[in-house]
């Protein structure tokens, strides 16, 4: 049975250099740059930069391993695209050593390589370049997520979270977390720039009255109100601590707060793999449980999306059905 080491040493070095492509759009588009309100352009030009910077890195190394990722390259093609495709070009090879740097198209053909249709056999990546768009082109928290889904298990998860402070506790400390779990060897926390790894594990608490929600900045991701009926239900007094993107997953798998629900506000909404994957196996490695509302396992054997799943509940795996038990008693599911 694969120790998947190889594969845990590319996914580090893939989302780590996609990371950096995305700090440097920040500092080129966005911080020296007056956006207007409905300006999406630099989150499109790091998502495709990222794609195409992790893509390229697991065809060298894995050229048979399909890819489900979030972009294809059509808004970069033909006149059209000139102005975003010489962004995402030059950007893109500004973080690459001179030996790696690639041309336009090789850019676009990194970028369809995420086409794969996902599903319950063999292997296939899942990736988002850049989870948590809002919180990108606010300078908040957003994250490089990548996967390893094998016969429809996430194996490996590999989260850059470019803003999180490597200790949560002070706020002003080093930037640039990244999170590493593969299945059955524990969950680990390293900074970007020292390859000292550090185990992590979720928060000793043992009622929910001690624990702290983590929740989605945008009331639109989850609904606000219900997690709020739910905190009284539990005796959770402590104000949520919010943030975009899979670093929610960080956060609480490092013990920075204890629960993360992601609450239905459609009843037609399907999540996505690649926004839950890393995520799910780096919580159950820290010690966490991830089930959707019904108490279901999150299904990555489907394809692209968890459509046999509605919502998300993670927390430590101790106070998991307690947690749950609150949430279908608000959602009556």
């Amino acid at each position: 049975m694969s120790n998947y080491a190889q594969e845990r040493n590319v996914a580090i070095q893939a989302v780590l250099t996609a990371s950096k492509v995305c700090q440097s759009v920040f500092q080129h588009l966005v911080a020296n740059e007056t956006l207007t309100k409905n300006d999406k352009s630099p989150v499109t030009v790091a998502d495709f930069s990222a794609q195409a910077i992790v893509n390229t890195c697991l065809e060298k190394h894995f050229p048979n391993d399909p890819i489900v990722g979030e972009e294809d390259s059509k808004d970069l093609q033909g006149d059209a695209g000139k102005i975003l495709r010489e962004k995402v070009f030059s950007l893109t090879n500004g973080v690459l050593e001179e030996n790696e740097k690639l041309t336009e198209q090789q850019i676009l053909n990194a970028i369809d390589r995420g086409n794969y249709a996902g599903g319950a056999k063999g292997r296939h990546w899942a990736l988002d370049p850049i989870d948590g768009t809002k919180g990108f082109l606010r300078g908040g928290q957003y994250a490089v997520c990548l996967a390893l889904i094998v016969d429809g298990i996430v194996q490996l998860g590999v989260v850059g979270c470019p803003n999180l402070p490597i200790d949560h506790h002070k706020p002003e400390s080093e930037r640039g977390s990244l999170f590493i779990a593969v299945r059955g060897q524990g969950a680990f926390q390293r900074s970007f720039s020292n390859t000292t790894e550090t185990p992590i594990h979720f928060a000793d608490i043992s009622n929910t009255n001690e624990a702290t929600f983590c929740e989605s900045v945008e009331a639109g991701h989850s609904s606000h109100g219900d997690a709020e009926e739910i905190a009284k239900l539990l005796g959770i007094t402590r104000e949520p601590v919010r943030m975009d993107s899979q670093a929610k997953y960080c956060s609480i798998s490092r013990g920075d707060a204890d629960i993360y629900l992601r609450l239905p506000t459609s009843k037609t909404y399907v999540e996505k793999i690649w926004d839950h994957a890393s995520g799910n196996v780096l919580v159950t490695e820290a010690g966490g449980k991830v089930t959707d509302i019904h108490g279901q396992p999150l299904d990555f054997s489907i394809g692209r999306t968890l459509e046999k799943n509605k919502g998300v509940i993670a927390s430590k795996a101790s106070i998991h059905g307690r947690v749950l038990e609150a949430v279908q008693q608000v959602l009556k599911p």
